[in-house]
């Protein structure tokens, strides 16, 4: 018996964590970008591409919950609701059990975080500066000043979340051992 039949503390899901609403977000998502790119005549094809990038997002989304779930032995309902109380810095919960599972969830998320660090980082530093450089080989200097700029910033930004929810997380394990 699980603690949501038993009733007891379970953290709850909040509408962001739904699957039709993240289904529904990705479908506007994808149908936006492909009419911004192929025109306002394109709609039918938006709306099928769109709607294919949708049930692929939710299929990965809960693929995913269920492994961390499988991982930490919480149900695929709280695994959302954990990770943003990691990522908030709140306070762990008082709950033995849900202490147990959030634990597990922070060394498995600590863990593939640390070991995909390695070649995701140069990978993606490779793509970002290697279109930038690929302008400016054609002969186009203000499409790789602006590549450029925008790899500057999504490298940036990548090494500064990536470190940000690292400290997070090692700072709710050590949280959760006192």
């Amino acid at each position: 018996m699980n603690r949501r039949e038993r009733g007891d503390g379970a953290l709850g899901q909040d509408w962001r964590d739904r699957l039709s609403v993240i289904g529904l977000v990705a479908l506007g998502v994808g149908v936006v970008i492909r009419l911004i790119a192929n025109g306002l005549d394109s709609w039918p094809y938006a709306v099928v591409g769109g709607a294919l990038m949708s049930v692929w997002v939710v299929f990965l989304v809960r693929r995913r919950r269920r492994q961390d779930a499988r991982d930490t032995g919480a149900e695929p309902e709280d695994v959302p609701a954990m990770e943003r109380r990691i990522l908030k810095g709140g306070r762990p919960p008082e709950d033995p059990e849900q202490r147990r599972e959030m634990a597990a969830l922070v060394d498995s998320r600590q863990r593939r975080l640390r070991r995909n660090r390695w070649w995701a980082f140069p990978l993606l530093a490779l793509i970002f500066f290697g279109t930038s450089a690929l302008w400016f080989v054609s002969g186009s200097v203000t499409a790789g000043s602006l590549a450029l700029a925008l790899a500057v910033a999504a490298m940036g930004w990548l090494v500064w979340f990536n470190l940000r929810f690292d400290r997070r997380l090692t700072q709710m394990r050590h949280r959760l051992r006192t």
